[in-house]
This record gives C-alpha cells, sequence and structure tokens, in this order.
C-alpha cells in the first residue's frame, strides 16, 4: 500500500510539473500581438509530437495554426485558443513579466490567465486523451491564432474561412479564456454579447453667444443626444444578457469664450443582447434621433456580432462542460454572457456550438497577471474530463 502512495504521488507531481512547465514557457515567448514570437512554432511541435497534423499560416505579421487529429468517424469539436498577449510595459510587477516565475503558488507573467494558462492545461489535456485512443472517435482540431487582442482581422476570422473552404464544419468549439470568476469552474460563457462603436458628429451652426437664436448651439445638442441614447428601452434584451450603451467621449474644439460651437464629436460603444444584430441596433439610434439626422453623421466602428448557445437534445456540449465541471468541482457552473467580446464569434453559427471555459479572469490585462498552480491544475481536469466525454465511442 505504501509504494502505490508514493507511485501515485510522484505521478501527480510529474504532472504538475508538466503543466506548470508547459505555462511557464509560453509566458517566457514575449507574444505581444500580434507577434507570436516563437509561441507557436513551440506548440506546433508538440502537437505535432502527440500526433497531430499541423498547418501554419502567417497573413500580415499574425501566424495561425490549424492542428488536426483523427479517430475515425464522429464528431468534430475543436480547442480556439491565442497565445498573444497585450503589452506588460509599466508598473511593479513582482516578478519579470516574461519570466514565468513562481511566487506564493502561482506563475506570474503577462498572459499567465489571458490565456496561455488555458492553452497550457489543453496541451496536457491533449496528451492524457492520444494516450489511449483505441476507445475514442471523431476528430479534434486545435486553432490558436496570434491575432486576438488586437483588432482581430488575420487570425480566427481567417481560421474559420479557412476551414469553411476546406468544407469542414465543427459540431463544437471550446474557448480556453478565462471566464471563471471566485473559483475555477464557477462560471462559463455560453454566448457573447455583442459590440458596436460609432463616431458621431453633431453640425450646427456657429455665432455670437449674445444672439443665441441665430446659431444652433452643437454643445446644447450633445446633451439632447446623449439624453436620448440613453433614454432607449432594448425590448429584445434575455435577463442573462442586457445591452448597455456608454458614451465614451466629446470633443467640442472651441477655443472662444463667446462664440456658440458649431461642432461636437461624440463617440460611445453599445455591448448588445445576443437577441440583436448589428444592424438591429443601427436601427434603433437611428430612430431615437430621426428628427435630428439633418444635423447628423454617423460613422460605424468595429462591429462584433453576438453569439448564443443553448442546451441541445443530441450531442449537447453545453451540457458536456457543465458536467465535466460538476466531476471535478461538485458543482455546476453559472451560465453567463458577460464581458467583452471574444474569437467564439468567428466559429459560432447554426451548427457549431460555442463554450467558453477557463481560468479566473480576476488579473487579466493587470500589472502582476498571475494563475495559481492549483487554478491551473483545476482547469486541466476539467479539459480533461471534457475530451473523454466528447470523444468517447459511448457517448
Amino acid at each position: 500500500m505504501t509504494l502505490a502512495i508514493q507511485s501515485h504521488t510522484t505521478n501527480e507531481a510529474i504532472h504538475t510539473d508538466t503543466v506548470v512547465s508547459y505555462l511557464q514557457k509560453l509566458i517566457q515567448f514575449k507574444s505581444v500581438t500580434p507577434q507570436q514570437a516563437g509561441a507557436i512554432d513551440w506548440l506546433a511541435k508538440q502537437l505535432t509530437d502527440l500526433g497531430f497534423n499541423c498547418e501554419q499560416f502567417t497573413f500580415n505579421n499574425v501566424t495561425n495554426l490549424i492542428a488536426k487529429v483523427s479517430f475515425g468517424d464522429g464528431p468534430r469539436y475543436a480547442f480556439s485558443g491565442h497565445i498573444d498577449v497585450v503589452p506588460a510595459s509599466g508598473g511593479a510587477w513582482r516578478a519579470e513579466p516574461f519570466s514565468g516565475d513562481i511566487i506564493d503558488g502561482a506563475i506570474y507573467g503577462r498572459g499567465a490567465a489571458d490565456m496561455k494558462g488555458g492553452v497550457a492545461a489543453m496541451l496536457c489535456a491533449s496528451r492524457a486523451l492520444l494516450a489511449n485512443v483505441a476507445a475514442k472517435k471523431g476528430t479534434f482540431y486545435w486553432l490558436i491564432t496570434s491575432d486576438e487582442e488586437g483588432e482581430a482581422e488575420y487570425g480566427s476570422l481567417l481560421i474559420a474561412e479557412r476551414l469553411a473552404q476546406q468544407g469542414i464544419q465543427l459540431d463544437g468549439c471550446i474557448v480556453g479564456e478565462p471566464t471563471s470568476h471566485l473559483h475555477v469552474g464557477d462560471t462559463i460563457k455560453n454566448g457573447r454579447r455583442g459590440a458596436l462603436s460609432a463616431r458621431l458628429v453633431i453640425n450646427g451652426k456657429a455665432g455670437h453667444v449674445a444672439y443665441p437664436e441665430n446659431t444652433i448651439n452643437a454643445a446644447h445638442l450633445s446633451a439632447e443626444v446623449i439624453k436620448r441614447l440613453t433614454s432607449i428601452t432594448w425590448q429584445r434584451d434575455e435577463p442573462s444578457s442586457h445591452t448597455s450603451l456608454q458614451v465614451t467621449g466629446i470633443n467640442i474644439a472651441n477655443v472662444v469664450d463667446n462664440m456658440v460651437p458649431a461642432r461636437c464629436e461624440m463617440t460611445f460603444n453599445i455591448r448588445y443582447s445576443h437577441d440583436y444584430k448589428s444592424s438591429d441596433i443601427k436601427n434603433e439610434i437611428q430612430f431615437a434621433l430621426g428628427d435630428l439626422q439633418a444635423l447628423l453623421s454617423v460613422e460605424w466602428e468595429r462591429p462584433c456580432e453576438p453569439f448564443y448557445t443553448n442546451h441541445q437534445t443530441r450531442r449537447c456540449l453545453l451540457t458536456q462542460v457543465e458536467q465535466a465541471i460538476f466531476n471535478v468541482t461538485g458543482s455546476y457552473p453559472l451560465l453567463s454572457t458577460s464581458g467583452g467580446t471574444s474569437d467564439g464569434r468567428f466559429f459560432a453559427n447554426d451548427y457549431t456550438q460555442v463554450i467558453e471555459c477557463g481560468v479566473r479572469n480576476n488579473t487579466i490585462h493587470q500589472v502582476n497577471e498571475h494563475v495559481p498552480i492549483n487554478d491551473l491544475l483545476k482547469i486541466e481536469k476539467i479539459y480533461t474530463q471534457l475530451l473523454e466525454q466528447v470523444f468517447s465511442r459511448i457517448s
């Protein structure tokens, strides 16, 4: 009995060392968007060694990876992730931000949580999956980019287009974004709200402040515009997915204090419920400002369509993720569509279920971004359970 316990302890220590070393290695690649800095090259080598067929392609300094391993006929599931990170300049870091140093039981570094931790954990889970392929079915894809934190024009969007060109239709996609709140597995994303930015110009009529009757004050009009925009009732909001409009900037370039301003530029952003499309949002805005249209011009920017995955009657990826989390943590997760946008939107469609599941997001994009080793081990166990379920011949 003693020997068995010692063996188990040794195996677990080796397992811990593996996922930790994977994450440390990934952090050490200074892969600030759009540079992969060797991270995707390293990942492709690891996946090739496991038996994946890997294809890399680069466009406009962005590197993308599509890796594939097949167990025969069956469902097609993918893991989507990114190895690019936001810059790490400034601030009092406890460790060099691209060192991957371990401090107080946590791995520190830019991208530790967003989302190199998820990539490292899924790499370990993939090793476990491929250790015994006899009872497996289906095809597993890895879809990795170096263009998620930026404009996302040449990353997952192009990966999704390439899959479509090859006639590949995914049954489901797991996105490794950091979704957990207080504890790993307590929250997952089964969708994301849409996002849309706008630059609105109000064109008034300048004149002397002593004769306002001869002017149209663009500054005063901006107050009316804001009132109307923030008073819109979004009738199609879901209880778990509310629409929010926030004014992000007002600029009146008027340096003369006795002149009524003729021009005001305003920017705003809308995060909207998955029951809307961007075209619906534009129509709502135009309706609210209808009688002012002659004085306004609007440029729409950075549209990101929403997506939503509900429970399915067959091969339900959402149920499988929930069950994997319960098996590891003893609790079922909260479903959420909050937060920003993600690359999940590029893979979601009427056929493909998209679920985001990852480590805690409490330090992402911050000085001293880190992930506790225990959290890393827990998400790796969840991923391992999930892969075993979705590719099992009896599922």
